[in-house]
């Protein structure tokens, strides 16, 4: 549903991905069970193995029948992301991750090791609509959404790595996942939600993170701000802002030729005081474009 007025961002028509364990809620999978045949309690003991121990192989879920296994896997965990390149940084404690596609498309994602947290930075779109001319996502343009399983596979594929010591040299927890990769996860809102209920979901219905720990990122759709403030995933909000005024954020941000710079903090300024969380703002500074002493004044008067 849109609300009236609302700018409405649509992606090209693609092939669906295949249809995933992630992309289910607990009333969904018993759906899933009755028509694949199998017992619902082999599709939880699935379930077990891939939210909470990050699991995907076949060999190692000893606990279901060996003579169907295969098979089960297959029809409930299809291979949605497929590796293609990893570039490590900072002493091997980040590693930049590019995946394939089930439908040759390109995503990425970033794994982030700190001493005190480890971070999964994700993609919610393959490409970008938003069209900020600063951003080489946005100029690529928008190929198309992510479903809510691709969106989930690249954290349950980041708390692998992690937990194998594939990123700092020791095994570690994810504990922090930002939308801040490729796309505009507002722009994706029913996949986003159902990825955020899967990342925050308990007792293999999810991964049971916190949703302090994770944070939204958005250019700005105010409509879709206050349509999160409705779900009651209180996830923390981060908003790209760039500039402080309209004149500049038209540019730099062509959303804003929608939102203007008020109606976006004033929507941010709804969704923590509903929320209790408090918002932060991005402001990537760029030479001679946005990195004015006034600027800064005024941004200042304005938080």
């Amino acid at each position: 549903m849109t609300t009236p007025g609302e700018l409405v961002f649509v992606a090209p028509k693609a092939k669906r991905p295949p249809q995933h364990l992630a992309d289910l809620d607990p009333a969904e999978r018993a759906n899933l069970a009755r028509e694949l045949n199998v017992p619902a309690f082999r599709i939880e003991q699935i379930a077990h193995h891939y939210f909470e121990r990050f699991e995907i192989d076949p060999d190692v879920m000893t606990d279901l029948p060996a003579a169907d296994r295969k098979q089960w896997i297959e029809a409930v965990l299809p291979m949605l992301l497929t590796p293609v390149h990893t570039i490590t940084c900072d002493n091997e404690t980040t590693a930049k991750q590019l995946w394939r596609l089930h439908d040759g498309v390109m995503v990425e994602s970033v794994v982030m090791r700190y001493p005190e947290r480890a971070t999964v930075c994700i993609s919610s779109q393959a490409g970008c609509g938003m069209n900020c001319p600063f951003c080489a996502t946005g100029q690529a343009g928008l190929t198309r959404n992510l479903s809510t399983g691709e969106i989930v596979d690249q954290v349950v594929a980041a708390a692998r790595l992690l937990q194998e010591g594939g990123v700092g040299g020791s095994p570690v927890r994810l504990s922090n996942v930002v939308f801040m990769g490729m796309g505009e996860p507002l722009a994706n809102y029913k996949a986003v939600m159902g990825a955020l209920r899967r990342l925050t979901d308990k007792d293999s219905h999810g991964l049971g993170l916190s949703r302090r720990s994770i944070t939204v990122s958005t250019v700005g759709l105010v409509p879709r701000i206050d349509q999160l403030i409705e779900e009651n995933l209180p996830v923390r909000l981060a908003v790209s802002l760039h500039a402080p005024d309209d004149e500049l954020r038209d540019t730099l941000v062509p959303v804003n030729t929608r939102w203007k710079v008020s109606e976006v903090l004033e929507a941010a300024d709804r969704y923590s005081r509903s929320t209790g969380r408090r918002y932060s703002i991005e402001y990537a500074l760029i030479r001679d474009i946005n990195d004015q002493g006034w600027r800064a004044d005024m941004f200042a008067w304005f938080t």
